[in-house]
Parts: C-alpha cells; sequence; structure tokens
C-alpha cells in the first residue's frame, strides 16, 4: 500500500478536487467514500462522505487521519481508488493479493475544489451546461438553466448516471461497449447514457432502444439524428422477439411492463451480459399465484397482498440472477415522493469460472434458496420457467 499512501500524500497539498474509493469486494456495509477539501473557521479539512446502504455519513477529518483511513480500506477489500486533482488524475486498482495497479494522467479539465462545508450538490450533468435532449425535454431552458418545475426529472436523470458510473469498471475496454435500452419509451434515460458515455466520458458506444410504439421510435431515431448520435439506434418491436444483437455488454430495462422486465433479464443472461439494470413496473403476475397458509393472515389484506408480490417478485429475480453468476443488488433508484417505481435491480456478472466447483457450487446453493422461496410461495415466476427453457 506504500504506492497509495506515497498518492495519497501527494495530493493533499497538490490542489485536492475529490478522491472515490470504490468497488468493495464484500456486500452490504460501506459502499463507497468520497472524500473532498473543505474550509472551516479557516482550517483546511477534508470531508468524508460515507454511503451504507441508501443513507451517507459525514465526517471532517485532518489530512493524515483521511491518510490513514484510505490506506486501511484499500488494504481491508475495496477494489478501486480514484484521485482528481486541479493538474492530474489518478486511479490506483488492487488486486486480490493486494497488488497495486497505478495509472496517472494530466487533468483534460481544470477542476476548482470548491471548499465550502454545505455545498450545492454536484451533478454529472452540469446545471449551466445547454444539452439538446433536455431542453427538448423541458427540463433545460436554452441557456441550460433548469427549469424550476423540471427540476426532479433533473435529479432522477443525473442519480441515473451515478450508476452507470459505478458500473464502468465492469465494461470492456479496447472495443466499442453495446448497450441495450429494453422499454426505452421517450428514451430520456437512454439520451442521458449515450450523452454522458460518448461525449463526457468518450467511451466508444453502440446502443440500441427498444419499444413497442412505433411513433415513439419514429420521433426517437429523429432525436438521435439531430443529435448527431450516430452510434444509437431505435427500433420497434417486443423484447420476446428481439434478435438484433449478440455480444452485448449491458442491459438496460426501465419501467418494463409486468413480465416484460423477466424477459429483458433473460435476455441479459442468455447474452453473459457484463451488466444488467432494471427498474421493474407493475409485478401483478405473482399476485395471482400466491398459496401461503403461513402469511394468509397478511395475504388476505388486497393492498398488502399486491406491495409483498411486487417485493416478492423481485427478490426472486435478484436470486435467480445470483445463481446464474450475478453480484445483485436492490437499491434505491430515486426517493419515493418522486415516483412509487424506486427499486433498481443491479446485477454485475462476476469474473469467475463458471466452470470451476466452487461457483458451482454457489450458483447451486442460490438456486435452490430461490426454488425453498418459490415452494413457499406457490409461486412460478416467468423468469425461473425462462431459464429453464
Amino acid at each position: 500500500m506504500e504506492q497509495i499512501k506515497e498518492l495519497l500524500t501527494k495530493c493533499m497539498g497538490d490542489g485536492l478536487y475529490q478522491i472515490i474509493v470504490s468497488h468493495p469486494r464484500r456486500k452490504g456495509g460501506v459502499s463507497k467514500i468520497k472524500i473532498r477539501p473543505v474550509l472551516i473557521r479557516e482550517e483546511l479539512l477534508y470531508q468524508e462522505s460515507r454511503f451504507e446502504g441508501t443513507q451517507v455519513f459525514h465526517e471532517n477529518k485532518t489530512a493524515d487521519a483521511v491518510i490513514a483511513l484510505i490506506t486501511e480500506v484499500m488494504a481491508g477489500g475495496f477494489k478501486q481508488l480514484d484521485i482528481y486533482t486541479r493538474d492530474w488524475e489518478a486511479t490506483a486498482l488492487v488486486g486480490k493479493k493486494g497488488n497495486v495497479t497505478l495509472k496517472k494522467r494530466k487533468s483534460e479539465d481544470l477542476r476548482i475544489p470548491d471548499l465550502s462545508h454545505n455545498r450545492k450538490k454536484q451533478y454529472l450533468l452540469k446545471e449551466s451546461v445547454p444539452v439538446g435532449f433536455l431542453q427538448d425535454l423541458g427540463v433545460q431552458t436554452a441557456e441550460g438553466k433548469i427549469v424550476r418545475s423540471r427540476y426532479d426529472k433533473f435529479r432522477q436523470i443525473n442519480r441515473f448516471l451515478e450508476f452507470i458510473e459505478d458500473v464502468l469498471p465492469a465494461l470492456p475496454t479496447g472495443r466499442p461497449i453495446r448497450i441495450i435500452d429494453f422499454g426505452c419509451g421517450k428514451s430520456y434515460l437512454t439520451f442521458a447514457m449515450y450523452y454522458y458515455l460518448k461525449i463526457l466520458k468518450h467511451y466508444d458506444v453502440d446502443m440500441i432502444g427498444l419499444d413497442l410504439k412505433e411513433e415513439v421510435i419514429r420521433y426517437c431515431n429523429e432525436l438521435s439524428k439531430k443529435y448527431g448520435y450516430e452510434n444509437l439506434h431505435f427500433y420497434q418491436g417486443d423484447i420476446k422477439d428481439f434478435d438484433r444483437a449478440e455480444n452485448v455488454d449491458m442491459v438496460v430495462s426501465l419501467h418494463a411492463c409486468d413480465t416484460a422486465t423477466d424477459y429483458a433479464l433473460a435476455r441479459g443472461i442468455k447474452w453473459g451480459a457484463g451488466v444488467i439494470l432494471a427498474v421493474p413496473c407493475c409485478q401483478h403476475e405473482l399476485n395471482g399465484q400466491m398459496q401461503c397458509d403461513a402469511l394468509e393472515s397478511v395475504f388476505s389484506y388486497g393492498l398488502i397482498r399486491e406491495r409483498s408480490a411486487a417485493l416478492f417478485t423481485d427478490a426472486l429475480r435478484a436470486a435467480l440472477l445470483e445463481a446464474e453468476g450475478y453480484d445483485t443488488q436492490i437499491l434505491e433508484f430515486i426517493d419515493m415522493e418522486h415516483t412509487p417505481k424506486n427499486i433498481m435491480i443491479r446485477g454485475i456478472l462476476r469474473n469467475r469460472d463458471a466452470k470451476s466447483e466452487t461457483e458451482q457450487r454457489y450458483r447451486m446453493q442460490k438456486r435452490q434458496k430461490a426454488a425453498a422461496l418459490m415452494t413457499f410461495l406457490h409461486v412460478f415466476p416467468t423468469l425461473d420457467r425462462l431459464l429453464r427453457e
């Protein structure tokens, strides 16, 4: 860890903008740590933002305390460290055996540290930079200002892009990244994803949006051409019958209704997509199937039964993804006051030998647990059937 310690020592006195510790090897607990400089009573300190589940905890530390903290957590199970300063940026990757791979480069953007203690939220899409699709959505004015009544939509788009930022290490390098958005609708998040990856991050991407509505697809293709997004194409069709792609790296399914989410997940698994992101919608299937004497007093109330069915549906989807080799999390997509459809299922394909005895045993255990829950509830979810087929 000496390389990391030396790098941290240097950045503390080199116009530090931000430090990000991410990608823990174990699920649960702290998922990310962010550090930024703050000026409190004319003393330069560093604010630690520690992310645990849906909560964020803040604490101000000295430079020495930050160096000690990050060195410890990087040795204790985190894979990636990113440092951004005014003049340079660096990434450190820690292998399973503790070996460190370090990359340092000159910063392309001038970053001016914000030393205010309670600073305004910094979004991935800047509030003052005009973006075509945001203007067409009515989220932004021609000058780049966010329309007050559409600020919730702006927040939702940026929150989604934060999820995309988190999965970047799981995407391939050295070739185009192929992404499919099933049930794309009017595609404001699809356009946001393309803009972020292609325009801001300079990734080579090949993206497809699919939806049932022909007029929506025609409109989205017109917008894509208008913005000059050459590698973003939209097609009209059903997820069940889609056969225009192979070697897909990421599958996105946002608010695909009922079992359409299951077909999207099954497609992603079949392709061996490295990343699967799904925000389910209208989970009706299990509601009509659930039979469980132990929970009869719970299921006798229609509203409770409906909500329980939705949660059990997504829990089983996550368990079945685990059984297919994905590290899976169920995350809060966006605050409840904005939409009740606020659960995201995120699956990242484990880089393990699928044929190894250990991996096979792990997957079998996950499948058995999912099967036990299906038997307990007397349900037969579509995703399980598709995977068996």
